[in-house]
Formats: structure tokens, C-alpha cells, sequence
């Protein structure tokens, strides 16, 4: 692997590397902005922002020494790059700004709404984001360092920053862009010479895998990258009657708004409404403002300031020119005036009347409904649905729902004055965009919260049959993040967070924020088993002194099939086991495969001869018998056959007391493709856990539930297992 490889394959590490998590730790503090919005960011976060520059700087440095233009091998100029699922219709070339003009330029004139015009790529989800970006310019600065040039230290490299589930990453470009006949084909600056808006979009595209990727998507998910924030959904119609007011102190407080109308049927062409602005299209709310008529004091002006990232002239119907009855100075004038690109007035009535959607990204969980600013404990936990384990889907699959993932909540105290702690969930599913390629799309996800006390294990089944919820979010919806807000009483809850239907996987972030203290964690059981015997125990295993029928039985065949030596192989055992279990009607199984045989000789074989005698033989047996009387407990239609969510409780009746991480273990290794555990396949699956704990127990001399091995200690216990 080339220098250049080596680099970029440790900045996609970085990119894609796990957040930190922190696990109820008081200190995590959302601080509320004041002027600057770098006031959130932690001491921490401020040490990892300088190493991201130096390494950028010093990769740069290096081309920029070798007098050779970067070029970036993890997101090449190919149609790899474009498109997964399709070519483009024109015959694109990758050129860099330098090619495409005289005199390119980052930034010119400083970076503004008019720098994002729409390109032909269907992401003007992300181009509303981008447009409302640039109204904070503290945060516009975090997203696209602006100490970039084609002229000063210029190597054909740039960079972005963007948040990705709980950190910031920095993302690495050339500036080789798609073109057709020496015009770019997507995002573009309405000034042909600057170029920041086509490079972070193709940064952008490289995080998710391709451009097409960007296909189709919801303002807050790029609202949250560019800022880490939290977001809120309202359906207008449903709007609280402070709507206004929301509005006003989001764009005062530097939160990102957008707006869009619902389109009842999907389809691949854009439509219009009776007023001309467009179904399923995104919009950015720039800014609102208030004031009297002049001509009458009494009746008050409200206005809403909406871009079209197309850049396309407002429709008449909705195009208001009463701001100029608010601009008193030509500075007002010169502050309302709209842009030439698409951006207009409308009246809020108008507004209310014409969109569905607002979208709006707050840099903290703080309310917008009132005027106070805290400070906001947050926890973080990554999670996972896995199919057959422990995606449950929602509360209307009983049977299923409670093997998903359980978070405990503890609020401490409630907030000051009042009697409740104000609580804020936000759910994100992770990675779909980047998984498109794959068939992968957005699940409906959702959360429900139970009151629970001192319950340290996983609450069962029989838990959310017979106790209601006190707190829900709205609905399960199909986007990245749903999150709702809360005021509940200090106590002990647990979050149950899932997709709506069951076995769909993906991995997850839940994130909790408290204005006072509060400890969130997820609840897992103790690994353990209750009636693992060690060797000893099992070399002083006797029969007992009358043998039953079928262990007469038992003898008989075993002398036919062992011969003198009283001793069987795998082979043999498997011959014995599918003789007796044949006797047994009621399992329809094709017997036991060898496989199985050979872990069942590991499990019972004392002395190590890979042998076994009568007696183990008949210990062997007996287990079997236990855990085939759980498993027809479970086999409810007698199909002989069990769900890998039916295993779990199996499991813990057999004995063991595993966590959800080996439950997706057993469910990807023992379950079929249906998952479903066939007789055999759930034997062998209880023999390995018996003789894999039996084998940590002989290690664990002292009791401490640690062991060290040696690498040939290894080898041997997990190749003779």
C-alpha cells in the first residue's frame, strides 16, 4: 500500500470510527451558545480539532512540497464515485477548478446563500442545509475552514468537517469535480469562479459512498452534521400556536430551519401545488420579521423569508413584498431585500397554508417555547437491531418486542421550581444512506419509556404484557432520528428503543439530555451458569444402582456398537444418539450430524481420549433429556423447530444467563435462514456453551471471572470445543 493509500485509509478509520461514548458521566455538558457558537465544544473536542488540522496540514504540506496535485484513491474521479445504480445520462469529465476557469476561488466575497445552486442531483434536502449553514457563519467556519486557497499552498486538496454520530470527523477531497462541457454538473456558486459549495458536497457525497447517494433525504439529517445538534419536526398543521415564536428564536439562537411540503404519492416527477412551489421539494427559512403597518398601527405585519435551492423565481401567489413596509433605513432595506435566487417573502398565514414540514436543528436541546438557556447533561449509547435477536419491532409484537435493546434512565432530581425532570430523547438510525448501494433504506424507528425500580436485569416478556408506558414518542417515522421531549418525575425508567417491525437490522445512537443530573445505561444480564459441573464432579458421576428400562437399552446398544473397550468415537456416538432419538415420535428431526457428535465428545470427555465411556455416555444423555423438555416447551406448533427470539428464553431456562451480544451470536451461527433452531442445531448450541463454560471454569482457579491464556491455552480450548 502507497503512502497516499496508507493515509487515506487511516482518515476513513477516523471517519468512520465509533464515538466515544459517555456513560453517565455529570461533566458531559451541551452548553448553551452565547455569541460564539465554539462554547459548546469541550476542552477536549478543542484538542481533537487541532490534531485534525495538523494532520490535514502536514498531508498537504507534503504535495505541496512534491509540487504534485492530490489526488484521493478513497473516492476517485470514476463513475464508482457517481453512481451505484445507474450511469449518467451525459458523458461527465472530472476537471479541477483550474480547468474549468481563470481564476477559481474558495470563497468570494465571503460564503452565502447565493453561493448554492442546485445541480441535477436531487439533493436539494441537503442544499436547504447548506443554505440556512451559512446564516451562522461561526459554524459555517467549523464545516468549511475557510483557510483554504488555489493560490497560497495549493496542492488540489481540501477538507471538511462534519459531525457523524456523537464526534467530529474530518473529511479529506481533491478538487476534481464532474463537469459536462466545462460546467459543473451538481451544486455550483451563482459566481462561476467560486467553488466551496461544489467541493463540500462532494465531501459530503464521499462520507455516504457516491453522489447518487444524496438522492432524496431530509434536511435535519444534514442540519445534524453540520452541527452535532438536536433536532425537532413539526407537522404545521399540528403546530403549537407559538409557531412564530418558534421560528423567531430558533434563527435568534443560530438553529438551522427548513421547510418542505408533503407529497401524498411518491413519484419520480416533481409537482406543483395550486401556488406554484413544488411537493417534495426542500426549502430553507432565512429569516422572520415582525412590525405595524404604518398606515395602521394596529394590525401587525408577520413575514417568512424561504430560498429554493433551485434558485427559481418565487411564484406570485406566494410572493409577499411587504417587508418594504418594515425597512424604516435604507441598512433595513439592504437586510430584507430577498436575493435575485429564489428567495422571497411570504406572509406567515400564506406560509402556514402552503408547507407541512418545519424542520429545525437547535445547536442545544433548550426549548424554543420560552426564554431560558441551560445547561444539558447528555449520555450517548450505541446499540444494534440484529434480525432474529433483538429486533423486536414495536409493542405490537409482543412476542418479539421485548428482545430489543433496554436502556435504564435514572433521573436524579427535578428541575428547579418544579416537581419534573425535562427530558429529551433522540433516536438515530445509523449508516442507511451509505448502505443504499446494498438495498439499504430508512427503517420507521420510535422509542417507548416504562417506569421500572431496582430491576437490574432485562425486563421480560411478561414485563410489557402487563404494564403500560408513561412516555412515547409521537410515531415511528422513516427518517434518520426521531426525538421527542419529556417532563417525567425523578425515578428509574427504562428506554426500549426499536424499528416498527421486527427483524429489521441496523446499528443505532440513542442520545439523553437532562437539565440536571441524571445516569443512563444499558441493561444487560450477568453471564453466568447456574448448573455447569467441572470435571471433578463429573468423574464422580455414578449411576444409579437400578437401571431403568432405557438405560438397559441404552447398555445394549452401546456394547453392539463399542465393542470390548466399552469406548465410542463421534462416529459411533452419533450412530447411538440418532437410534435412541428415533425412538422419540414426537421430535421430527433427521438426527444429529457429526459436527454436533464431536462437540458433545469435547463437552463429556474427561480424560482427554476423544473417547466415551458408558457413564459419560449416560450423563450425556441425561442433559439431553433436560434440555429436549425445554425444547418442546417452546416447539408450541410441534414443527420440531424453534425462533431464534423463542432460543433466548430457552436458553435462560436451560441454565444460562447470556447477554444480547451472545444472543446475536447464537442467532447468526445456530439459526437458519428462516431463523429457525432445529433440534440439533439447538443441542449443539447449549453442548457449547456447557463446555466452553465448564472449560473457563477450570482456568478461573480463583474464582474472579478473569483468565489469562497463553496463545497454545487458546488454541486448544476453542479448536477441541
Amino acid at each position: 500500500m502507497g503512502e497516499d493509500e496508507q493515509f487515506a485509509e487511516k482518515h476513513i478509520q477516523k471517519t468512520q470510527a465509533a464515538p466515544q461514548i459517555v456513560a453517565g458521566d455529570p461533566t458531559s455538558y451541551f452548553t448553551p451558545p452565547s455569541n460564539v457558537y465554539s462554547a459548546i465544544l469541550s476542552r477536549n473536542e478543542a484538542v481533537k480539532d487541532a490534531r485534525r488540522l495538523k494532520d490535514f496540514q502536514e498531508l498537504r504540506d507534503k504535495y505541496v512540497l512534491k509540487k504534485v496535485l492530490f489526488e484521493d484513491p478513497l473516492f476517485p474521479a470514476e463513475d464508482s464515485s457517481l453512481f451505484f445504480n445507474e450511469r449518467f445520462h451525459l458523458k461527465l469529465e472530472w476537471k479541477r477548478p483550474s480547468e474549468i476557469c481563470s481564476n477559481p476561488q474558495f470563497i468570494l466575497g465571503g460564503a452565502n446563500r447565493t453561493d448554492i445552486c442546485q445541480g441535477d442531483l436531487g439533493d436539494c434536502w441537503l442544499l436547504a442545509a447548506i443554505t440556512c449553514l451559512t446564516l451562522n457563519k461561526v459554524i459555517l467556519q467549523r464545516v468549511v475552514p475557510h483557510d483554504q486557497s488555489f493560490s497560497e499552498n495549493y496542492a488540489g486538496i481540501f477538507h471538511f468537517q462534519f459531525w457523524r454520530y456523537g464526534e467530529w470527523v474530518d473529511v479529506v477531497v481533491d478538487d476534481r469535480l464532474p463537469t459536462y462541457k466545462n460546467q459543473l454538473v451538481f451544486t455550483r456558486s451563482g459566481q462561476k469562479n467560486e467553488f466551496w459549495s461544489a467541493l463540500l458536497e462532494k465531501a459530503y457525497a464521499k462520507i455516504h459512498g457516491s453522489y447518487e447517494a444524496l438522492r432524496g433525504g431530509n434536511t435535519l439529517e444534514a442540519m445534524e452534521d453540520f452541527t452535532g445538534g438536536v433536532t425537532e419536526f413539526f407537522e404545521i398543521s399540528e403546530a403549537p400556536k407559538e409557531l412564530y415564536s418558534i421560528m423567531r428564536k430558533a434563527l435568534e439562537r443560530g438553529s438551522l430551519v427548513g421547510c418542505s411540503i408533503d407529497t401524498l404519492v411518491p413519484t419520480a416527477l416533481m409537482t406543483k401545488t395550486v401556488s406554484g412551489l413544488v411537493k417534495g421539494h426542500a426549502y430553507s427559512v432565512t429569516g422572520v420579521e415582525q412590525g405595524k403597518r404604518r398606515d395602521c398601527k394596529d394590525l401587525k405585519i408577520r413575514l417568512v423569508r424561504v430560498r429554493d435551492p433551485w434558485g427559481v423565481n418565487p411564484p406570485p401567489t406566494c410572493k409577499s413584498n411587504e417587508w418594504t413596509a418594515l425597512a424604516t433605513t435604507e441598512q433595513d432595506k439592504e437586510r430584507l431585500r430577498p436575493t435575485e435566487q429564489g428567495e422571497f417573502w411570504m406572509c406567515f398565514e400564506e406560509f402556514k397554508k402552503n408547507f407541512t414540514n418545519l424542520e429545525i436543528c437547535n445547536l442545544t436541546p433548550d426549548t424554543l417555547q420560552d426564554d431560558q438557556m441551560f445547561k444539558w447533561t447528555v449520555v450517548m449509547h450505541e446499540g444494534r437491531w440484529v434480525r432474529g435477536c433483538s429486533a423486536g419491532g414495536c409493542r405490537n409484537f409482543p412476542d418479539t418486542f421485548w428482545t430489543n435493546p433496554q436502556y435504564r434512565l435514572v433521573l436524579v432530581e427535578a428541575d428547579a421550581k418544579e416537581k419534573t425532570c425535562t427530558v429529551v430523547v433522540a433516536l438515530m438510525q445509523k449508516g442507511r444512506r451509505k448502505e443504499r448501494c446494498l438495498g439499504g433504506h430508512l427503517h420507521n424507528i420510535g422509542f417507548v419509556i416504562y417506569e421500572m425500580k431496582g430491576n437490574q436485569q432485562p425486563l421480560q416478556k411478561d414485563f410489557f404484557l402487563y404494564n403500560a408506558s408513561i412516555a412515547r414518542c409521537k410515531s415511528y417515522l422513516n427518517i434518520r432520528e426521531v426525538t421527542e421531549r419529556f417532563r417525567l418525575k425523578p425515578g428509574e425508567y427504562v428506554i426500549i428503543p426499536s424499528t416498527f417491525e421486527p427483524h429489521k437490522e441496523s446499528e443505532f445512537l440513542l442520545r439523553v439530555f437532562s437539565e440536571n443530573w441524571s445516569t443512563s445505561e444499558v441493561i444487560e444480564a450477568e453471564i453466568e451458569a447456574g448448573s455447569v459441573e467441572t470435571d471433578s464432579k463429573m468423574k464422580t458421576y455414578r449411576p444409579v444402582e437400578e437401571e431403568t428400562e432405557e438405560e438397559k437399552q441404552f447398555r445394549a446398544i452401546f456394547q453392539q456398537i463399542a465393542g470390548d473397550d466399552m469406548q465410542i468415537n463421534a462416529y459411533e456416538l452419533r450412530t447411538v444418539l440418532n437410534r435412541v432419538i428415533a425412538k422419540h415420535k414426537e421430535l421430527k428431526t433427521e438426527g444429529f450430524s457429526l459436527e454436533s457428535c464431536r462437540s458433545m465428545i469435547a463437552l463429556m470427555d474427561t480424560d482427554g481420549t476423544g473417547h466415551l465411556n458408558l457413564q459419560e455416555f449416560k450423563h450425556l444423555w441425561s442433559k439431553i433429556k433436560q434440555w429436549k423438555l425445554v425444547f418442546k416447551q417452546y416447539d408450541t406448533d410441534k414443527s420440531s423447530s424453534i425462533s431464534s427470539f423463542e432460543m433466548r428464553n430457552a436458553v435462560t431456562d436451560a441454565g444460562f444467563q447470556l447477554n444480547n451480544q451472545l444472543f446475536d451470536i447464537i442467532a447468526m451461527r445456530y439459526a437458519n435462514e428462516n431463523l429457525q433452531l432445529d433440534f440439533d442445531s439447538y443441542i449443539s448450541c447449549l453442548v457449547r456453551l456447557e463446555g466452553m463454560f465448564r472449560a473457563f471454569r477450570a482456568f478461573d482457579k480463583d474464582g474472579d471471572g478473569i483468565i489469562k491464556l497463553n496463545v497454545f491455552e487458546w488454541l486448544q480450548l476453542t479448536m477441541y470445543a
